[in-house]
């Protein structure tokens, strides 16, 4: 929604929600910045997080304003195609608590990109750290435009000035506290974000039940319920597709994204860490299913005779003009507070995540490996200030963006594929020289550089559906590993026999 649109007025009662519940998180901030004086409290809370507070900061990384507004726009639009991601993430659980935790916690690692260097070599750790810090650029930026296309709603500011102020309260209470300022803040902010959506939820069910010319037969008629077709093909959004893309996806996150690993990492114990991921995934599920119900709803209430404005253009706009327009005081403020709740839980987390890793992997490992701790701690908090100003601009860049939902799939496959591959490599064990895993890595790139950039219907043109960029990626990655390790291993087998 442009700036130009109208603009609705908060009620006094909304506008006390929001700036008590701004003043709340700053506030656990500064609480905090004792708690983040040495850099391991800062990065992972000196391991003390219990794992119910892991496994709602954990949740809350995957239900982000991409969660609250994408998807309801998603299914406003289609379908219920994205609740096969959601369920994706119970096998993608039990894997990475019967197979990665446990060697997670005994190496005590803190950067998850040191497995990498262990198993293959410092090239994949280089390749996999910056992979992940450009990722994390991305992912806030779409976040933060989102929570603030939400906000200029209500505001007579053009949405960058939202998108900068909304930016510089999380950078600051990010770079306060620390990860237990991350942490107990995505706790609270996972309860105003329940308790928001169950209320939305509510509203509008009664608002369309009650209403005559809506009809849950129509819904139901029109396929806004389905998963997606089950047609064989990698071309377009059928279930396949996201049975591939959301295991593929959940592996990654739960295993090579720092986002996830550093939080579970925070917990005392290995059975804590592993109980805060069911946790997470038994609270993702059914929130995942009211997000899209949300967006079906929109659908049902808007096709039930009420014209949307012309300014109205992207699924991404329904939920916040229906708010804006539809829903009362007092309700209306705790909303808005879920849906910015949502947002900041998952830039907090992004920026301190960030910071860990350019510290980690990149100034102790090639300029000062014998860094002291107040200089890490100011080293940490300088880098959560230079990550948020760099995602606030890539927000700035967002506002042009046609559906934010397809843009963050499309971010993920890109710098996500590469990473995952790296460590399915490490996780099997299988040995690669330094150039022939760039020369997978290159191959990698090769495949998500044509997948993204060639598309068309010429037979040397991509038609992947463009979620399952990152897959092809990764299996590119793979391939090309998988035959330069058959070549290792022959050549090694031919001379024990010559000896």
């Amino acid at each position: 929604m442009s700036s130009s649109a109208s603009v609705t007025t908060l009620s006094s009662v909304d506008v006390l929600i929001l700036v008590a519940y701004a003043v709340a998180v700053l506030g656990m901030g500064l609480y905090y910045v004792r708690r983040s004086k040495t850099a391991e409290g800062f990065m992972v809370a000196g391991r003390s997080i219990p794992a119910w507070a892991a496994g709602l900061a954990v949740m809350s990384t995957y239900t982000s304003s991409i969660s609250y507004i994408a998807t309801p726009g998603k299914a406003y639009e289609t379908n219920w195609h994205p609740l096969i991601f959601a369920l994706a993430l119970l096998p993608a659980t039990w894997i990475a608590g019967k197979y990665v935790v446990s060697y997670y916690r005994k190496s005590k690692l803190i950067s998850v990109y040191e497995f990498l260097e262990t198993r293959l070599g410092g090239w994949a750790r280089f390749y996999a750290a910056l992979s992940f810090l450009l990722f994390m650029v991305g992912r806030a930026a779409v976040i933060l435009y989102l929570a603030s296309l939400l906000l200029n709603t209500f505001t007579p500011w053009p949405i960058e000035v939202v998108i900068i102020i909304l930016g510089g309260i999380t950078i600051g209470y990010t770079l306060l506290g620390g990860m237990e300022a991350v942490v107990w803040t995505d706790v609270l902010q996972s309860v105003i974000m329940i308790i928001g959506l169950t209320f939305c939820a509510i509203y509008l069910t009664a608002d369309v039940v009650a209403d005559p010319a809506s009809s849950f037969g129509a819904l139901i008629e029109g396929d806004k319920f389905s998963l997606g077709r089950l047609d064989f093909t990698l071309t377009s959004r059928t279930v396949w597709v996201m049975i591939i893309y959301g295991l593929t996806e959940n592996l990654r996150n739960l295993i090579a994204d720092q986002n996830y690993v550093q939080k579970y990492s925070a917990t005392a114990t290995e059975e804590e860490a592993k109980r805060s991921l069911w946790i997470s995934a038994s609270i993702y599920l059914p929130l995942n299913v009211l997000f899209l119900y949300l967006g079906t709803m929109l659908y049902a209430f808007y096709d039930g005779g009420r014209a949307l404005p012309a300014a109205i253009t992207k699924g991404d706009e329904v939920l916040p003009y229906f708010i804006a327009t539809e829903v009362p005081a007092v309700l209306k403020g705790l909303i808005i507070a879920a849906i910015l709740a949502a947002a900041m839980s998952t830039i907090d987390s992004a920026l301190n995540c960030s910071a860990t890793v350019s510290l980690i992997d990149f100034y102790q490992r090639y300029f000062k490996p014998e860094i002291g701790d107040r200089t890490s701690v100011l080293f940490l908090r300088a880098s959560t200030l230079f990550w948020g100003a760099t995602s606030t601009g890539f927000a700035l860049l967002m506002i042009r963006a046609k559906s934010a939902l397809d843009l963050w799939w499309q971010i993920a496959g890109i710098f996500g594929g590469g990473i995952f591959g790296l460590f399915l490599l490490a996780l099997l064990r299988r040995s690669l020289k330094p150039w022939q895993g760039i020369v997978g890595i290159l191959a990698s790139i090769a495949v998500i550089v044509w997948a993204t950039f060639f598309r068309g219907s010429e037979w040397w043109q991509s038609r992947l559906d463009e979620i399952l960029i990152g897959a092809a990626g990764t299996a590119a990655l793979l391939l090309v590993a998988a035959f330069f390790s058959s070549v290792n291993s022959l050549r090694e087998r031919i001379a024990a026999e010559e000896v």
